[in-house]
């Protein structure tokens, strides 16, 4: 048995750990880490406390998937529930589609009875409040929300350094693979933006005959060379976990153009090797790690591999403004 979790999972993954130890099927150890750090509000970046929309609205993510069934569940855009993991869980298990986003992912959670909470905490809401007076012109202050806003979503390139969505992989006692995610996104992002944590292929996969995949940081990197399926199938073709990822960080070398920023891929086998790099990443970048035996999962570093001249983080809105709600 083996479970992974980025360094955001450490509040879950000893759950993970747990349910894994006591017979537990992957998903369901998995889902019960996810939501931890979904409660977890010194988590700025997954459930509750992670940082809103340009309009002040914390939009939340996640998604599941079975690797013994290829089956999977999503949702994106959702405001007002507390814990997306498992209304994606739900949509897996009741609907025929794999991802509801918005007012339709809104629905469905009140549909199944999932618990309604308040999103946007004190010190999201400090912070807004604060790059809202001193960001935005008097004009489109007054005329707030109908004002353009592509210019103001570029505040919002780069996710927090080394914290972000959280990703959990595990392989159980039966050799069933499951993969989870869940986050807020970015900061000040466009409205209803979506990043590769909803999108099967992209953010996660699974398949328990190969292994299992789920990445971090810039999603649109990932969605634009399907780095999750793109691991998964490197190991279907003969390649170890460790060839498979870096296979795919030289994909990501051929991205031209847009956001190019940092992403860490995640990745277990189903012989129970694992990999994670940091593409782009910093020294604070690591994962949790925890094998059937140990005392505890515990943290290692990634492997940091540059692909673009200057990885450096830029300048952004939540963190400058961050600090005024702590």
């Amino acid at each position: 048995m083996i479970a992974i979790s980025n360094n955001e999972g450490g509040s879950g993954i000893g759950a993970t750990a747990r349910e894994l130890l006591d017979g537990a099927r992957a998903l369901d150890a998995i889902e019960a880490g996810v939501r931890l750090v979904e409660a977890d509000e010194s988590v700025r970046t997954v459930g509750r406390g992670g940082w809103p929309n340009l309009l002040g609205e914390v939009e939340l993510d996640a998604s599941v998937m079975d690797g013994s069934t290829l089956r999977t569940g999503a949702i994106g855009a959702l405001g007002g529930y507390l814990h997306p993991v498992s209304i994606a869980r739900q949509v897996m298990e009741r609907l025929p589609h794999v991802l509801l986003v918005g007012e339709g992912a809104r629905r469905f959670a009140a549909e199944i009875g999932a618990e309604a909470g308040e999103l946007l905490m004190p010190h999201a809401r400090t912070a807004w409040a604060r790059w809202f007076a001193d960001e935005v012109g008097e004009a489109d202050r007054a005329a707030w929300p109908d004002v353009p806003m592509a210019e103001l979503c570029k505040q919002a390139i780069d996710p927090e350094i080394g914290r972000d969505t959280t990703v959990f992989l595990a392989q159980d006692k039966a050799g069933h693979i499951g993969a989870g995610t869940s986050t807020s996104g970015w900061g000040w992002k466009y409205p209803g933006r979506l990043g590769d944590s909803p999108i099967i292929g992209a953010g996660s996969y699974a398949d328990t005959r190969y292994g299992a995949c789920a990445c971090t940081g810039v999603g649109e990197m990932s969605i634009r060379a399907g780095t999750a399926r793109a691991v998964v199938l490197y190991m279907k073709m003969g390649m170890s976990v460790e060839e498979a990822v870096h296979e795919a960080v030289d994909d990501m070398r051929a991205l031209k153009g847009g956001l190019i920023g940092r992403v860490t891929i995640h990745a277990i086998d189903a012989a129970g090797g694992h990999k994670v790099v940091a593409v782009n990443g910093l020294p604070e970048n690591h994962y949790w790690l925890w094998r059937e035996g140990a005392a505890a999962p515990a943290s290692h570093p990634a492997e940091i591999i540059a692909i673009s001249d200057d990885p450096a983080p830029k300048p952004t809105a939540h963190r400058r403004y961050e600090r005024l709600g702590l």
